[in-house]
C-alpha cells in the first residue's frame, strides 16, 4: 500500500465514529423535511428550488442553490431511505477522495515532502468535523472535490498547451531527438483514456511526428480547459464558492507571467479570456435561475450586517477573517453555530482585537509580496488557495447569512495545509530532521485526537447542543430545551428554555416552545403568556398564533380565540424561511376557527370559514380534512347534495382518509334507500383503520339505527378487542346498550359489568349497570349501583330519577 492510500485510509478511519450518528441540526430541514430529497417533488424541482426545497422565486428562499448536493441526498435516500449511516458513509468517502486530490494537487505545487505533510494535515484537521460529521456538509465536500479536479484539469491544459508550443518551435530533426520526443509523448499520454492513448501511440510510432502535434496536443489542451470549466460549474452547483476555482486558475496563469515567451503569449491570453468568459457565463446563469434578489437571512444569523454603523461593520468584518485563521491555526473551541453575538462586534477602534486584525493582514501582505518575488510560485499559490475560496464568505463584498461557519473553511483549509506543508519542507532543510518530523507527527496525533473527540459531539442533537453552550449559550440552550422536551424530560427542558431567555429574552422560538411545554403540564395561564411573548417578538410566527387561539378556545375565551385565529389566517409570509409550514398553519387556523364556530352552533359561519380556507390553501396543502369538514358542515345544514360532492372530493384527494369514509357513510345512512352503500363505506373504514375506536363506534351506531342491534353489539365488541384497554370503555358500554335494545338483557348485564371493570370509578358505568339490574329485577343490587353512581357524580338527574322509580317499585311491589 503506497503512502497516498495510507493517508486516505487514515482520513476515513478518523471519522469512523460518525457512522452511528443521527440526523442533527440542519440535517432535519435539508433532508428529513425536504420534498426534493424524499421524492415528493419531481426531479426538475431540484433545479428550481434552493438547498432547503423552497422555490428560488419565493420570497422566503434562502438563495442557496446547490442542486448537485440535493441530488446526492436524493440518491442516498433512494439507496437507504432515512438511515443516517448511508449519508455519513458517503461523506466519509468524499473526504477521503478530497484528501487524495489534495495530495495530487500538492505534488504539482510543492516539493514531495511538503505535499505529503499537507495531505496528512488535511486528513486529520478538526476544522473539517462539521463538514464531514454533519450531513449537510456534503455541499462543501462535493464542491471541494470538483474544485480540485477543475484545478488539476487546468494544470493538464497548461501542460499540453505549452508542450505543443515548444514542439512547434523549428529545430533540426535527429534520431536521438526523435527518440526523446517519443519518450516525452508517451509520458504525456500516461493519464489519458486507453482509446486516446492507443491512438496517440500509433501516431508516435510513425516517422512523421509532426502529424500528432497539431492534432493530439491541441485537442487535449483545449479539451482539458473545457473539462476544467465544466468541473468548475459542477463545483458551483454543489456550493456557491466552487466557482472561485476559475479565479484560482487565473492566478496560477498570471503567477507565471514573467516566464511567458512570445510564442506562448497568445495561447495564454486565450486561456485567461476563456476563464473570464466562463466566470461571466456561470454567474449570469446562476443569477438567471435565482433572480437578482440577494439572499435573505434573519438578523440573529448575521447581526453585524444589520448594524447601522458603517465603522462597526467594517471593523467586525475585517476581524472575522483573522478569527477564521485562528480557528485553522488553533482549533480548540469549535461550535455548530456562531450566530447571536457568539463573536461580539468590534464597535470601537480601541478594541484590542483590532491589533489581531492588523497583525494578520500585515503578515498576509508580506507573504503575498514575498511569494510574488520568488521565482518559485509555491508560496503565492498556497496563499491563493487559502484566500480566494474564502472571499465570498468574508461579508466584505456582499452580506451572507453567517458570521463564521466552520464548514465554509473546508476548501480554504487546503491552502492552509499547503502553507504548513511548505513550511515543513523548508524547516527540514534548515533544522534537525528527526526533531522536526517528531514534532510534526505529534501535532498530527493531537489534531487527530481532537477531531475524533469533536466527531462525538455530532452523534446526536443533545451532545451537539451541549457542546455549543460555551460558545453560543442562548441558541444552544434553546435548541437543547427542544430536544429534552421531545424526550419527555420536561423539568430539564424548562430549565434549558429559561437559561436561553436569560441570555437573550427576545427569542420568539424559545417562548413558543416554552408555551408548548407549559400547556402540556397544565399551566395554561403561563402558556398563554409565553405564546403572547413569542408573538410580541415575532409577529409573523403563525404557530404561536394557532396554539394561542386553540388554548384560548379550550379555556372558554372564544371571542379572543376567534380574533387570534382570524389574525393568524391573515399573516403575511413574505421573507420567511419555512413558508410551507407558515401557509399550512394559516389554513389550520381557519380549520380550527370553523370547528369552534360549528361547536357553538354557527354552522353558516363555519361553512364560510371553510370555503375561505379552500380558496386560499397553497398547492402543497393536503386538502382531504378540509373537504371532509366542509361536507360535514353542509350536511348539518341539510345541503346533502353539495355535502356529498365535498366528501367525494376528500376521497379523491386521499382514498385512505378514514374520517371521510365515516362522514360519507353517515350522510348516506340518512337515506334509507342508500343504506347498503353506506354500509360499504363503514366497512372500508374498518379495513383502513382496524384499531380506530371511532370506526367501530360509528359503524355500530349505523347498525343500531337500522335496528340491527345484535350486529351492532358484535361490531362494537370486536372493536373493543382491537384497541387498547384505555379505549375500550365507550365501545363496551355501547355494545351493552345495543344488547339491551335487542332484548338480550342477561347478556347486556354481563357486558355492563365488563364495562364497569374497565373503570370502577366511572359514574356512568355504575348508573348503566344499575339500570340493567333494575330491568332484570335485581333491585337491591340496582339500588347499590345507583348509590355508588351518585357518590361519584352527585345530583345526576338520570340516576336520581331511576333511583326514585326503583324505590317506588321496591316499596310497592307488583303482585
Amino acid at each position: 500500500m503506497n503512502l497516498d492510500a495510507i493517508i486516505c485510509f487514515i482520513s476515513a478511519v478518523i471519522y469512523h465514529n460518525t457512522l452511528d450518528a443521527g440526523f442533527v441540526y440542519d440535517d432535519s430541514r435539508a433532508i428529513l423535511s425536504n420534498p426534493d430529497v424524499h421524492g415528493s417533488t419531481p426531479w426538475k424541482g431540484v433545479w428550481t428550488n434552493d438547498f432547503w426545497g423552497t422555490p428560488l422565486t419565493s420570497s422566503g428562499s434562502h438563495g442557496s442553490y446547490r442542486p448537485l448536493c440535493v441530488l446526492s441526498f436524493r440518491a442516498t435516500y433512494w439507496a437507504c431511505g432515512f438511515k443516517p449511516w448511508g449519508y455519513h458513509a458517503l461523506n466519509i468517502l468524499l473526504h477521503s477522495l478530497a484528501t487524495g486530490l489534495v495530495l495530487k494537487v500538492g505534488r504539482r505545487l510543492l516539493p514531495c515532502r511538503g505535499a505529503n505533510a499537507a495531505g496528512m494535515l488535511f486528513a486529520v484537521h478538526p476544522i473539517h468535523s462539521e463538514a464531514v460529521a454533519g450531513i449537510v456538509g456534503r455541499a462543501d465536500l462535493l464542491a471541494c472535490v470538483f474544485f480540485l479536479l477543475s484545478f488539476l484539469a487546468y494544470l493538464k491544459h497548461v501542460q499540453f498547451r505549452d508542450a505543443r508550443a515548444v514542439s512547434a518551435t523549428p529545430r533540426t530533426q535527429k534520431p536521438s531527438q526523435n527518440f526523446k520526443k517519443r519518450h516525452y509523448f508517451t509520458a504525456l499520454c500516461r493519464d489519458l483514456l486507453p482509446t486516446t492513448r492507443r491512438k496517440c501511440l500509433l501516431l508516435s510510432r510513425s516517422s512523421d511526428l509532426s502529424s500528432w502535434e497539431p492534432h493530439c496536443d491541441s485537442w487535449l489542451a483545449w479539451g482539458f480547459l473545457l473539462a476544467s470549466i465544466l468541473l468548475a460549474a459542477l463545483a458551483m452547483l454543489s456550493k456557491e464558492t466552487g466557482i472561485t476555482v476559475l479565479a484560482l486558475c487565473a492566478v496560477f496563469e498570471l503567477s507565471r507571467l514573467r516566464t511567458w515567451p512570445p510564442s506562448l503569449l497568445s495561447r495564454r491570453s486565450v486561456s485567461l479570456i476563456s476563464l473570464g468568459a466562463a466566470v461571466l457565463v456561470l454567474v449570469c446563469l446562476r443569477l438567471h435561475v435565482m433572480g437578482m434578489r440577494p439572499p435573505s437571512f434573519a438578523s440573529c444569523d448575521n447581526p453585524t450586517a444589520r448594524t447601522s454603523s458603517w465603522l462597526v461593520r467594517l471593523l467586525t468584518f475585517l476581524y472575522l477573517p483573522a478569527f477564521n485563521f485562528k480557528l485553522l491555526l488553533w482549533p480548540q473551541w469549535l461550535s455548530y453555530d456562531w450566530s447571536m453575538e457568539a463573536i461580539p462586534r468590534v464597535s470601537s477602534i480601541f478594541d484590542p482585537r483590532n491589533l489581531i486584525t492588523i497583525a494578520v493582514y500585515t503578515l498576509l501582505f508580506r507573504c503575498l509580496k514575498l511569494g510574488s518575488t520568488f521565482k518559485n510560485k509555491s508560496l503565492l499559490m498556497c496563499l491563493a488557495f487559502l484566500i480566494i475560496p474564502f472571499l465570498p464568505a468574508t461579508n466584505l463584498f456582499f452580506y451572507v447569512g453567517f458570521v463564521v461557519a466552520e464548514r465554509v473553511l473546508y476548501i480554504p483549509s487546503v491552502g492552509f495545509c499547503f502553507l504548513v506543508g511548505l513550511g515543513y519542507h523548508l524547516l527540514l532543510k534548515k533544522a534537525d530532521f528527526k526533531l522536526i518530523r517528531l514534532c510534526f507527527v505529534m501535532m498530527l496525533v493531537v489534531l487527530g485526537a481532537r477531531t475524533h473527540h469533536r466527531n462525538r459531539d455530532w452523534t446526536d442533537e443533545e451532545s451537539l447542543y451541549r457542546s455549543g453552550i460555551p460558545i453560543n449559550p442562548p441558541k444552544s440552550w434553546g435548541n437543547l430545551g427542544s430536544v429534552l422536551s421531545s424526550q419527555g424530560r420536561m423539568e430539564e427542558a424548562e430549565y434549558a428554555f429559561r437559561k436561553a431567555l436569560e441570555f437573550r429574552p427576545n427569542m420568539a422560538d424559545v417562548h413558543y416552545n416554552l408555551g408548548i411545554l407549559q400547556q402540556g403540564k397544565g399551566q395554561y395561564n403561563e402558556a398563554i403568556v409565553s405564546y403572547q411573548m413569542a408573538i410580541k417578538f415575532r409577529p409573523s410566527l403563525a404557530l404561536a398564533h394557532l396554539n394561542l387561539g386553540q388554548l384560548l378556545a379550550s379555556r372558554g375565551r372564544c371571542e379572543e380565540a376567534e380574533a387570534v385565529l382570524r389574525r393568524c389566517s391573515q399573516l403575511d409570509g413574505a421573507g420567511l424561511k419555512d413558508q410551507r409550514t407558515h401557509y399550512n398553519t394559516r389554513i389550520s387556523a381557519l380549520v380550527h376557527l370553523g370547528r369552534m364556530l360549528s361547536d357553538r352552533g354557527h354552522h353558516s359561519r363555519a361553512v364560510d370559514v371553510y370555503r375561505e380556507a379552500v380558496h386560499s390553501m397553497p398547492e402543497h396543502y393536503q386538502p382531504q380534512t378540509l373537504y371532509n369538514l366542509l361536507g360535514e358542515e353542509l350536511g348539518k345544514m341539510g345541503n346533502h347534495e353539495e355535502a356529498e360532492r365535498w366528501f367525494k372530493a376528500a376521497l379523491d384527494a386521499s382514498p385512505d382518509h378514514v374520517p371521510a369514509h365515516l362522514t360519507y357513510g353517515k350522510l348516506l345512512a340518512k337515506n334509507r334507500t342508500r343504506a347498503m352503500e353506506a354500509e360499504l363505506w363503514f366497512k372500508k373504514a374498518q379495513q383502513l383503520a382496524p384499531s380506530d375506536p371511532a370506526v367501530y363506534t360509528h359503524f355500530g351506531d349505523f347498525l343500531g339505527g337500522l335496528e340491527r342491534h345484535v350486529e351492532a353489539a358484535k361490531v362494537l365488541l370486536r372493536g373493543a378487542e382491537m384497541v387498547s384497554a384505555s379505549q375500550q370503555l365507550p365501545l363496551v358500554s355501547a355494545a351493552a346498550t345495543a344488547l339491551r335494545q335487542a332484548g338480550r338483557l342477561s347478556h347486556a348485564e354481563s357486558i355492563y359489568r365488563r364495562a364497569l371493570a374497565l373503570n370502577p370509578k366511572d359514574a356512568t358505568s355504575h348508573s348503566n349497570l344499575g339500570a340493567i339490574l333494575h330491568l332484570n329485577g335485581k333491585y337491591p343490587e340496582a339500588a347499590e349501583a345507583y348509590r355508588e353512581a351518585l357518590r361519584l357524580h352527585p345530583n345526576d338527574a338520570t340516576t336520581l330519577s331511576n333511583l326514585r322509580k326503583l324505590r317506588s317499585l321496591m316499596n310497592n311491589p307488583v303482585t
